[in-house]
C-alpha cells in the first residue's frame, strides 16, 4: 500500500517557529521591568526526536524500558494547520503551566496530522491548565508565595539597568550596589536533590527546557537518587511594596556523582541551562561559578567533570577557568616567578581567593589516554636561576639577587601542575589546556626554544590523547596529522585567549 501523500506546503509549520514560550509575572511584577526584559514569546532551539530516559511523569510506573519518543517529528514541523500557534506558559516562579493551540485553519483529522496537544502532554506533568484565566490566577497567587527549593549556595546583584544591556560574555556579577536600591536585582543559587521536599515535582515542570534547549538532551533517570540539582532564580522586590519579595526561574544544572579512589567522589556536570531571556547577561558563568565553588567547598568531592559538553558550553567554562587563575596571585606568582612581579599583575591590593569565580572542567571527560610518547631531549629548568644587574656573568662584585623562573616553564613542572590540579579540582586533560593557554598568553613568541618546548609539551598530550588513530597511521602521515592537529589547537587558543583579560 502506497504511503499517503505528504500534505501541501501551506499545512506545514515549522515547529520552532510556532512553539512559543514565556515565563508569566503578574501585572505588580511587570511593572518593574525595564523596557529591554522580556520574558514572553520566545522560541525553542530543538523540537526533533529525543529519547526519554525515564517514563514521562504521568506514567505512574517507575523504570519500565521507554522507546525513542520525537516531540514534533525528525523535520521540526507541524502538519496539518495554517497560521499555526503553539503556547506554553509558564509561571516565571513556580514553573505552573499552561497550554494554548490557536491557528486559522486546519485539515480533517488523520494520521497525517499532528496532534500537537496529545503530543505535547507526553513531555510535561498531567494538571497543566487549559483556561487562561485560572492560569492567570495561579500566576498571581504563587507570586508572592512560591520560594526556591534547596539550600542558598551562592547569591550576587545586579543592576536593572546594566542587565538588560545585552553585554556579551559579561564577567560574573558581583555585589557592589546598594540592595536597597530600586533598581537593584538580585539571583540567588539553591542546590537541591530529590530528597529535597517538594522539589521531585518541580523538577518534572522544569526539565522540558533540557529537550528545547539542549541538542540531543534526555530526561534524567528519577530512580537514581544520587542526582543533584543547581538551580539558578532571579530575586526581585516589587516597587509598590518593596517588602515583596518574588522569584523567577533563570537556569539550572544537574550533577551526578562517582565513586573516585579511595574514598571520594568526581562530581559529573550533565545538563546545563539558561533560557534565552537571560543569556548573554553573564549568567552562565555565574551558574557555573556557583557550581565549582560548591563542589571546592565539599571536602568528599575530589573534582568537577563535565559530560559532553557542546562547543558555547565549552567556551565558557575555557573563560571563566582562565579567569579564576589568572585572578588567583599565588598560583601565578608560582606560575610565573619573577615576572609576575615583573608583569605589573602583582598588587597590595589585589588579594583574589584562589577559589573565586572559578570552574571546574574536563572537556570530554578523558585523562589523556593511550600511552603514546614524543620522543624529546627535555631539559628541566623551572628552579634555574639567573643573576640580575651582572652581565650575567655573577662573581663576587655581583648583586646577591636572582632571578627564578616560574614553574609553567615552558616545559611545565609536572608535580607543581598536578599539586594545583588536585586544589582546584579540576580534571586532569582539562588542567592540562588551561596550562598550555596559560603558557601561550604569557610566553615570548619570539623565543625559538621556548616556543619549541612548548610546542612539544602540547604535541606530547596530543598524541596521548589520540593514540589508537595515531597509530593507525604510517610516520610521515603521523607526524603531519599531528602538528595540523597543533596548529588547530594553538589557532582555538588564540581565539579563547582573547576573550580573556
Amino acid at each position: 500500500m502506497a504511503a499517503a501523500p505528504a500534505p501541501d506546503a501551506e499545512w506545514v509549520t515549522d515547529a520552532n517557529e510556532s512553539f512559543h514560550l514565556s515565563l508569566v509575572r503578574p501585572k505588580e511584577d511587570k511593572a518593574c521591568l525595564t523596557a529591554r526584559e522580556v520574558y514572553e514569546g520566545f522560541n525553542p532551539t530543538f523540537t526533533y526526536p529525543v529519547r526519554v530516559a525515564h517514563p514521562p511523569p504521568n506514567d505512574p510506573v517507575l523504570n519500565r524500558a521507554v522507546s525513542p519518543a520525537q516531540i514534533f517529528g525528525e523535520d521540526e514541523k507541524f502538519y496539518g494547520y495554517k497560521d499555526l500557534v503553539v503556547d506554553l506558559k509558564f509561571a516565571s516562579g513556580s514553573l505552573a503551566q499552561y497550554v494554548k493551540i490557536s491557528y486559522a485553519d486546519k485539515l480533517p483529522s488523520s494520521s497525517a496530522v499532528d496532534n500537537i496537544e496529545d503530543t505535547l502532554a507526553q513531555f510535561i506533568p498531567p494538571g497543566y491548565y487549559k483556561s487562561e484565566a485560572e492560569f492567570t490566577k495561579r500566576v498571581e497567587e504563587d507570586a508572592t508565595t512560591f520560594k526556591p527549593y534547596g539550600t542558598l549556595i551562592h547569591s550576587y546583584s545586579r543592576s536593572a539597568r546594566k542587565m538588560s544591556s545585552g553585554r556579551k560574555n559579561a564577567s560574573l556579577p558581583q555585589p557592589v550596589y546598594n540592595p536597597n536600591d530600586d533598581e537593584i536585582v538580585e539571583f540567588e543559587v539553591y542546590h537541591a536533590k530529590w530528597d529535597t521536599p517538594g522539589f521531585r515535582e518541580y523538577h518534572r515542570r522544569m526539565q522540558i527546557f533540557i529537550l528545547l534547549y539542549i541538542e540531543g538532551g534526555s530526561y534524567i533517570e528519577e530512580g537514581e537518587d544520587a542526582w543533584e540539582f543547581v538551580v539558578l532564580y532571579e530575586k526581585r522586590r516589587r516597587r509598590s511594596s518593596p517588602d515583596v519579595v518574588t522569584y523567577h526561574f533563570v537556569g539550572y544544572s544537574t550533577l551526578y556523582p562517582f565513586y573516585c579512589f579511595p574514598e571520594k567522589t568526581r562530581m559529573r556536570l550533565s545538563q546545563f541551562v539558561i533560557l534565552p531571556p537571560y543569556q548573554q547577561e553573564g549568567h552562565g558563568s555565574a551558574l557555573y561559578a556557583s557550581i565549582y565553588q560548591y563542589i571546592v567547598s565539599e571536602p568528599t568531592i575530589a573534582e568537577l567533570t563535565v559530560e559532553d559538553p557542546a562547543e558555547p558550553f565549552e567556551d565558557l567554562r575555557d573563560r571563566n577557568d582562565l579567569k579564576m587563575l589568572l585572578n588567583n596571585e599565588r598560583f601565578m606568582r608560582e606560575a610565573l616567578g619573577d615576572d609576575f612581579t615583573n608583569s605589573g599583575r602583582a598588587s597590595p591590593a589585589h588579594h583574589p581567593s584562589p577559589l573565586l569565580n572559578g570552574n571546574g572542567h574536563n572537556g570530554h571527560g578523558g585523562g589523556g589516554g593511550g600511552g603514546g610518547r614524543v620522543a624529546r631531549s627535555r631539559t628541566t629548568h623551572h628552579e634555574r636561576s639567573v643573576p640580575l644587574g651582572s652581565n650575567g656573568h655573577g662573581g663576587a662584585g655581583a648583586s646577591a639577587r636572582r632571578k627564578t623562573l616560574g614553574k609553567m616553564g615552558p616545559p611545565v613542572d609536572r608535580k607543581w601542575m598536578e599539586k594545583w590540579r588536585v586544589e582546584l579540582k579540576i580534571a586532569q586533560r582539562q588542567f592540562n589546556r588551561l596550562i598550555e593557554m596559560l603558557i601561550l598568553k604569557h610566553m615570548n613568541h619570539a623565543d625559538g626554544p621556548a616556543f619549541k618546548q612548548y610546542r612539544l609539551q602540547v604535541k606530547q598530550r596530543l598524541y596521548r590523547f589520540n593514540y589508537e588513530i595515531l597509530m593507525q597511521l604510517d610516520l610521515e602521515e603521523r607526524q603531519k596529522k599531528l602538528d595540523e592537529t597543533f596548529q588547530g589547537v594553538k589557532k582555538d587558543y588564540d581565539r579563547i585567549l582573547q576573550t580573556v583579560h
